[in-house]
């Protein structure tokens, strides 16, 4: 039985003053590490995804470039590779995160499924290949990422626990229908206090 934890996208661009901020970013990301400063010994493995969009296009039509972003499957151009947007928020501390996931990479990509590690690993073999069965999940967006990547854990057939003090989101009312559904689907809504 092993146990991962799941960071998604806390990065610059995210985070307040970002191209796509969050309210309580910041703050999520100064959380998140101290969770890991006095939990870290009870996961198996810690994985981090970022957002890592192309300069040159418009990454699937995930870009909005003829018109305005409708914000909900395009957005204004976020974490393109390379750039300080696209960095971990610096509050959050990755010395302990074992596997960096990028996503997007020309098309539009929201869980951290999506993914793969510089050398090429998907997370569902990291998950097989280290006998992981439950997932803690924190980050950002409560209604994007966060629930994207919780209900694709949940189909890999994990036990999945969302760290609801450990999340923030785009707008209250869009968090709280993405924390329903995601307890309706069997995901454990959990504090870490």
């Amino acid at each position: 039985m092993g146990k991962a934890l799941f960071i998604i996208d806390v990065q610059n661009d995210f985070t307040e003053g970002g191209a796509l901020g969050v309210d309580g970013g910041a703050a999520v990301a100064a959380a998140i590490t101290e969770h890991l400063r006095a939990h870290a010994g009870e996961y198996t493995i810690v994985l981090a995804s970022r957002d890592w969009h192309d300069a040159d296009n418009d990454n699937g039509g995930h870009f909005a470039t003829d018109a305005d972003p409708d914000f909900v499957s395009t957005w204004p151009p976020h974490c393109v590779a390379g750039t300080a947007g696209a960095e971990y928020h610096p509050a959050l501390d990755t010395s302990r995160v074992g596997y960096h996931i990028r996503k997007g990479q020309g098309v539009p990509a929201y869980s951290i499924f999506e993914g793969r590690t510089d050398a090429g690993s998907t997370v569902h073999n990291l998950l097989d290949e280290h006998g992981i069965d439950i997932v803690d999940i924190a980050g950002i967006a409560t209604d994007y990422c966060v629930r994207a990547s919780a209900l694709d854990a949940l189909a890999h057939g994990q036990r999945v626990r969302v760290l609801t003090d450990l999340v923030a989101g785009v707008a209250a009312e869009s968090s709280e229908a993405a924390l329903a559904e995601l307890g309706r689907a069997g995901a454990e809504l959990v504090a870490t206090d």
